[in-house]
């Protein structure tokens, strides 16, 4: 487990690199500058690695938008790459404002070894890069914190139907809808509560709360809207649901989060959020 502060420090996109975006070079935004409401940069965030029981290894990525009031959409291409391989690994093409958890994931053979990837952003005029290597110090636990035991909310799309946790790694439902018309998901939600989780949150003077879900558009061609964006989650095995209204046509990706009692990034441990992706046809 690496050190707590170093992690943060990263989260922040310390371990960024800025890669010129034309001849002129615009303002560059500095890692702990305050966030402005427009203009400014999109940071990538190298969460760490994990091996996987095939023997091949996971990268988490997730991104840092600076910008307090001005999400961004920047298709797959030149301005958002990942090379080599790419331009598409899977990024998003989406940018809420705010730092953003594990959102995707890059899978890599187990001989991948001292080779690296590199995530490319260019927003307003600035390209932020970070690399993504095997480096010995950024092993993650995202399923099972080592320190307290805890484990990521487990998610279903139907009632009894498969379950999904931890990062993202693909497609758990496919929605169908009509532009400007609501589309309702339904998510069931568990937490394999960690041992004195229940005696915590009594003495913070509240109920053990299962998780909190929320919506967050990852991928697609037109805005989207949701009635509900997080949502309580009070009892083991809850339904829960919301819906989203899409501007335009089209194929669409969203990501699905359920965040425990550790909150967004865990505490900066990379553990124990749940990612996952839901597709939606809007004609």
């Amino acid at each position: 487990m690496r050190d707590r502060r170093w992690v943060i420090a990263a989260s922040l996109g310390i371990v960024t690199t800025w890669v010129a975006a034309g001849a002129q070079r615009p303002q560059t935004s500095l890692p702990l500058d305050p966030a402005r409401e427009r203009g400014a940069s999109i940071t990538p965030a190298y969460e760490g690695w994990y091996q996987n029981p095939d023997g091949s290894f996971s990268l988490l990525i997730g991104y840092y938008n600076r910008n307090a009031k001005e999400a961004l959409d920047i298709p797959v291409g030149p301005n958002n790459r990942v090379e080599p391989g790419g331009p598409d690994q899977g990024q998003p093409t989406h940018f809420e404002v705010g730092r953003q958890w594990g959102v995707f994931v890059i899978k890599v053979p187990k001989d991948f070894g001292t080779k690296a990837l590199t995530w490319t952003v260019t927003a307003n005029g600035e390209a932020q890069a970070v690399p993504f290597t095997l480096n010995k110090g950024y092993p993650i636990s995202p399923f099972k914190e080592l320190g307290m035991g805890n484990q990521p909310p487990i998610l279903a799309f139907s009632q009894g139907g498969p379950k999904v946790t931890g990062p993202p790694t693909g497609v758990s439902a496919s929605f169908a809808g009509t532009m400007n018309q609501p589309v309702s998901m339904r998510v069931w939600v568990e937490d394999p509560k960690a041992p004195g989780d229940a005696e915590a949150a009594a003495a913070r003077g509240g109920p053990p709360s299962v998780a909190t879900v929320s919506f967050h558009k990852f991928r697609g061609p037109g805005k989207v809207t949701f009635d509900k964006p997080r949502i309580p989650v009070e009892k083991q095995g809850d339904m829960v649901s919301g819906s989203a209204t899409f501007a335009s046509p089209g194929e669409y990706l969203l990501r699905v989060q359920a965040n425990d009692e550790s909150g967004e990034g865990g505490f900066g441990f990379q553990c124990c959020w749940t990612n996952t992706y839901v597709k939606v046809t809007v004609r």
